[in-house]
C-alpha cells in the first residue's frame, strides 16, 4: 500500500510534531528497519521496493540509520546531515527552523548576471559558511551578482573540491551546518546576490556511497564515465531513480532558497527516455523554485547547444552552458601554449572575434583532440546563454603549479583579455580571487584514506601527462592528500589592497558593463573587424549609430594602421573617437593611452591593450571670411 504519510520528497526522514516519517527504496531487500537511540523499528513493505514507517516520539537531533535484511548499520541515502561523515549515522534535521527574511527576492534572471565561481573551502581561512557571510558585502560592490557554489554535499575526508560527494542532500559537516549554509543564501540576498549550486548527477564519488547497499538499481551495469559506473537514469526500474535526482534538485532550490543549479559534466549523463533526464531536472527545479525566477546552467564537453533550447525546439530548456572555446583560445592567446587540449586553437584575433559573435567556436568542425566532430549550432540562441571566463576551478588546476592566467602572461595580455571577457555579449564568470589577481593557486586535493589517496596521485601525474612539456618527468605536483596543498589554495584577502590595480580594473570593468548600454543589453547589436593576427575591433550600435562604442583590443605588438580600410573604424558623422576607458589606464598600471585615431599617422593601437572608445562632437572651426 502507498505511504498514508505526505512527502515532498519521495524517501528520507520527515519532521512531524509527534515524531519523523521514514522512507527509503531499498528495491530487492525483504527487510529494513530503522535504528534510533530508542531500538530499531521495522519498516513496512510499500509498492516497487519502498519501505516506509512513523516513530513516535522521535525528534530533531536524534540520530538514526538503517538496517537492511538485518545488516548494517547504514546511513540514510537521503540524509539531510551527516554529522559524523559519510561512514556515520544520519541525522534528523527541522528545515524550516531557520528564519528567512527575503521573502521579496525574486530570483534571477540569466540577462546582466555576473558569476562568481566559488568554493566554500578556500574562499576564507576558514572554510565555513560564516566566515564566508563577512566576505558578501565585498563582492557585491565589486559588481558581482551571482555566486556559483562548488558541490557542497558531503563527502569522506575533510577537505575536497566536492565532486566525490556521497550523501547527495546533505550538505558536508566540512563547512558548518545546514542553518549556516542557509544564513549564506541569505545573507547574500539581503546584498543582492543570487546563489547557484554545482550538482554531480553523472557519478558518485568513490568512498562512503552506499546507494548501491540500497539497490543495484541506482547505477548502470552497462555504462561507465570517466569517474565510475554511470548512473541509471533509463536501465530498468530507473524511476526511483530519476526521481531521486530530480527531486535533489527540487530540495537544494526549495530548502535553501537557492537560484539556480550548475550541472557537472552533463555530456556524461546518458538517458535514452522519452524525456531526457536534464529535463526532467530542469522543469523540476522550476516548479520547486515557483513563483521565484531560477539559473539552470550546463557544463558539456561536447558544446551540445540543445541543452539551452526551448522545449518546443527540441531542446532542455536550460538557461546557459560554459563556453570552454572561449577559455582555451584566450589562454593560447594569452601564453602561445597549444599543447593537449589546447592544440585545436590559435588564439588569433578572428577566434576571439568569433567567440564574441557567435560562442562556440567548434558547431559541428572536426576536432582533432577528440577525433569527432564537437558542437553545435548557436544560431538563435540567446548570446547571454554563452558563459565566458578566464579561470574555472578545473582549468587552473590544470596546470603544473595551479597558477592563475595573470601568472601565465603578460600584464598587458592578462587586462585586455579581462575587458574581453566582461565586456562582450556573454555571461561572464570569474573565479574566487580573480578579481584582484590572487596569488594562492587552485590545486587538486582530496582527502582519502591511504589506499585511495595513492590510486588518485598517480591518476592526478597520468592526466597531467597529455601535456607533452610535462610528461618528460621532473615536476614535483603537490600531493593531492596532504593538507598543505588544500591550504595553500586559501585566498588572502589583503591582497585586494596589494593588487589594488587589478582589483580597481576589475571593478571598473563591471561598472561600465552595467552602466554603458551598449555592453550591459547582451544582444548580436555589434559587429567586429580583424585588424590583425592578433589585434580587432568590435562596434557596439546604439539605435541611431550616432553614439556607438569601439572596443579595440591588441593582444600583440603596437599597431600602426595606414591606411586603415576598416569601415567599423569610421566615427559618426561631425564626430570624432575619444577614449571612454583603457587598460592603458595609469591607474590600472599602465602608462596612459594617447589618441588612437589621429590626423599624421592614422590609427596608432596600443600594445597589449583594450581600448574602449565614443564618439564625441567635433568642435566647428572658425566660420570663413
Amino acid at each position: 500500500m502507498p505511504s498514508p504519510f505526505p512527502w515532498w520528497y519521495p524517501v528520507g526522514a520527515q519532521l512531524h510534531e509527534d515524531g519523523v516519517a521514514f522512507r527509503v527504496w531499498s528495491e530487492g531487500h525483504k527487510a529494513v528497519s530503522v535504528r534510533l537511540k530508542d531500538g530499531e523499528h521495522a519498516l513496512r513493505a510499500d509498492v516497487n521496493g519502498f519501505f516506509s514507517g512513523f516513530v513516535a516520539g522521535a525528534r530533531e537531533g536524534d540520530i538514526y540509520s538503517f538496517l537492511i535484511d538485518g545488516k548494517g548499520p547504514f546511513p540514510d541515502p537521503a540524509s539531510r546531515f551527516q554529522p559524523e561523515g559519510p561512514h556515520g549515522p544520519s541525522q534528523i534535521v527541522n528545515p524550516n527552523r531557520f528564519s528567512w527574511n527575503d521573502q521579496d527576492w525574486l530570483g534571477l534572471r540569466l540577462e546582466h548576471q555576473v558569476v562568481y565561481e566559488m568554493h566554500i573551502g578556500t574562499f576564507t581561512r576558514e572554510g565555513t559558511w560564516r566566515a564566508a557571510i563577512g566576505e558578501l558585502a565585498q563582492l557585491a560592490e565589486s559588481g558581482i551578482t551571482a555566486l556559483e557554489l562548488m558541490p557542497v554535499c558531503d563527502f569522506a575526508g575533510t577537505f575536497g573540491w566536492g565532486y566525490d560527494g556521497v550523501d547527495y542532500f546533505a550538505p558536508t559537516r566540512n563547512y558548518g551546518n545546514a542553518d549556516d549554509f542557509r544564513a549564506f543564501v541569505n545573507e547574500a540576498h539581503a546584498r543582492g546576490i543570487g546563489v547557484l549550486l554545482d550538482v554531480v548527477y553523472n557519478h558518485a564519488g568513490p568512498d562512503g556511497n552506499y546507494l548501491p547497499t540500497f539497490s543495484g538499481r541506482y547505477f548502470s551495469n552497462e555504462r561507465q564515465t570517466e569517474w565510475g559506473a554511470a548512473i541509471n537514469f533509463d536501465g530498468e526500474n530507473n524511476g526511483p531513480v530519476r526521481e531521486f535526482f530530480a527531486c535533489n534538485a527540487a530540495y537544494w532550490i526549495k530548502e535553501f532558497h537557492l537560484d539556480g543549479l550548475r550541472l557537472d559534466a552533463t555530456h556524461s549523463i546518458t538517458d535514452s527516455s522519452r524525456t531526457h533526464i536534464l529535463q526532467e531536472i530542469t522543469e523540476t527545479a522550476r516548479l520547486a523554485a515557483e513563483p521565484r525566477n531560477i539559473i539552470v546552467v550546463a557544463e558539456n564537453e561536447s558544446q551540445d547547444t540543445k541543452l539551452v533550447r526551448a522545449k518546443a525546439a527540441g531542446g532542455y530548456g536550460m538557461d546557459a552552458i560554459w563556453n570552454e572555446d572561449f577559455h582555451h583560445s584566450a589562454m593560447v592567446a594569452a601564453t602561445g601554449s597549444r599543447e593537449a587540449y589546447f592544440g585545436d586553437y590559435f588564439g588569433s584575433s578572428q577566434e576571439l572575434l568569433s567567440c564574441m559573435k557567435h560562442g562556440f567556436l567548434y558547431q559541428g568542425q572536426w576536432y582533432s583532440w577528440q577525433k569527432k566532430r564537437r558542437g553545435g549550432s548557436t544560431l538563435g540562441i540567446n548570446p547571454a546563454a554563452m558563459v565566458t571566463f578566464l579561470q574555472n576551478h578545473d582549468q587552473v588546476a590544470n596546470s603544473a603549479r595551479g597558477l592563475r592566467i595573470h601568472e601565465l602572461t603578460s600584464f598587458g595580455r592578462y587586462k585586455a583579455l579581462t575587458a574581453v571577457c566582461l565586456l562582450g555579449p556573454g555571461t561572464p564568470m570569474l573565479f574566487q580571487g580573480q578579481e584582484f589577481a590572487s596569488s594562492a593557486p587552485f590545486l587538486f586535493f582530496a582527502d582519502h584514506e591511504p589506499k585511495l589517496a595513492e590510486l588518485v596521485r598517480k591518476g592526478r601525474a597520468d592526466f597531467m601527462k597529455q601535456w607533452r612539456s610535462l610528461a618528460t618527468g621532473g615536476i614535483r605536483y603537490d600531493d593531492p592528500s596532504a593538507r598543505a596543498t588544500f591550504e595553500k589554495c586559501k585566498l588572502d584577502f589583503s591582497e585586494r589592497e596589494k593588487h589594488a590595480e587589478i582589483y580597481g580594473l576589475h571593478g571598473d570593468l563591471l561598472k561600465l558593463r552595467r552602466t554603458e548600454a551598449l555592453f550591459s543589453r547582451q544582444t548580436t547589436e555589434f559587429d567586429g573587424a580583424v585588424l590583425s593576427p592578433q589585434a580587432f575591433v568590435v562596434r557596439f550600435f546604439s539605435p541611431d549609430y550616432r553614439d556607438d562604442r569601439l572596443l579595440v583590443v591588441n593582444l600583440g605588438v603596437q599597431l600602426f594602421l595606414n591606411p586603415a580600410p576598416v569601415p567599423l573604424l569610421a566615427p559618426p558623422e561631425n564626430a570624432a573617437w575619444e577614449t571612454l576607458w583603457s587598460t592603458e589606464d595609469v591607474k590600472y598600471g599602465g602608462n596612459g593611452t594617447a589618441i588612437l585615431d589621429t590626423e599624421e599617422m592614422n590609427w596608432i593601437i596600443p600594445a597589449q591593450a583594450a581600448v574602449v572608445l565614443r564618439p564625441v562632437k567635433k568642435e566647428r572651426g572658425p566660420a570663413a571670411s
